[in-house]
């Protein structure tokens, strides 16, 4: 069972002799499965387990229109080569602290069950925290954790197809200028593309949605999807599968949606929409997860310590449109 796998994370008679250290390779892919589990995009994105701290993953490309007439009895033969280059994923150590005193042990109603599910609080906790830093992180930030790595969308905004969403609420207008910017060689994947946004945008979008009469959406009842499980009765990371242009729809709810505009005469708080593939952001863990503990008798307490190295980047930033400067209502 995994749960019996991670209970030995942080149990006194495996972690607890000599203080902890490095987890086996059963234990350290049950943690990472468990953190992956907590997030919204580690289950979209293209996760990797790293050997080293340090990783590089192929691409290989072709160019464009390599087909040619062909002229009977001549050698009109132009050979074509792909294009083999590599993404770095270089990843950061990080660490989470935890503490629990004597009595929680002792006197908590879960009895011999705490300690999984402290070990699954854990790898939640550091599951959700990373992937803040994976989406939002910016080595220029001075909070203690964004500043860890630039995140991919610092990352997309130098490189990626940046389009101005002119300082309105979610619409269809966005979608379209999403569409539009991705080059066509992607578009031949079209099924295959996704739209992602924080939670408030499409709030916002969802409710300009009902608002319209006739909304072919709505089905006989005009509320459908105020009151139907596509919002209120469904998880963070929610989609639309009938989203604008039979391109779905992603809620991604740790996406920033308090940023400034960059507009001429900006005012209130922004999110952003991007479009791209699932498997187009990398995210890589090392595999080697260390959790350590040390009693202290002066607090009559445990410390936990947990270490894991992460870092993210894209694989094709060409594959890439964003859209910032989206207005969140109040």
């Amino acid at each position: 069972m995994s749960e019996d796998i991670l209970e030995k994370v942080i149990r006194t008679t495996e972690v607890g002799a000599g203080g902890g250290g490095l987890l086996n390779p059963e234990q350290s892919a049950t943690f990472i499965d468990y953190m992956f589990d907590a997030t919204v995009l580690g289950k979209e994105c293209r996760t990797i387990r790293m050997r080293s701290e340090v990783a590089e993953v192929d691409k290989v490309a072709v160019g464009q229109r390599l087909v040619r007439v062909a002229t009977e009895a001549v050698d009109t033969g132009e050979n074509a080569s792909a294009t083999f280059t590599k993404v770095s994923l270089t990843t950061t150590k990080l660490r989470l602290d935890w503490e629990l005193s004597t009595e929680t042990l002792e006197d908590n109603i879960e009895g011999s069950d705490l300690e999984d599910h402290i070990a699954r609080l854990m790898a939640t906790q550091f599951g959700n925290d990373l992937e803040d830093i994976a989406i939002n992180g910016d080595s220029t930030s001075s909070d203690k954790s964004l500043k860890a790595f630039d995140g991919w969308y610092k990352l997309a905004l130098g490189a990626a197809h940046v389009v101005d969403g002119a300082g309105v609420g979610l619409n269809r207008g966005h979608f379209n200028s999403a569409l539009k910017a991705m080059p066509r060689v992607y578009m031949q994947r079209r099924p295959d593309l996704r739209f992602y946004t924080g939670s408030n945008a499409i709030q916002d979008y969802l409710n300009s949605l009902v608002q319209i009469a006739n909304n072919p959406w709505a089905g006989p009842t005009s509320d459908r999807l105020l009151d139907g499980p596509i919002r209120t009765e469904g998880a963070a990371g929610f989609g639309i599968n009938q989203a604008t242009f039979g391109v779905p729809l992603k809620e991604v709810p740790l996406l920033v949606e308090t940023a400034a505009g960059n507009y001429s005469g900006a005012t209130g708080q922004h999110g952003h929409l991007e479009l791209t593939f699932p498997n187009n952001r990398l995210w890589g863990v090392k595999r080697e997860v260390q959790v350590f503990r040390e009693f202290k008798p002066k607090k009559d307490s445990i410390e936990y310590t947990a270490y894991v190295r992460a870092g993210v980047n894209w694989e094709n930033m060409d594959a890439a449109v964003i859209v910032s400067n989206i207005k969140i209502q109040p």
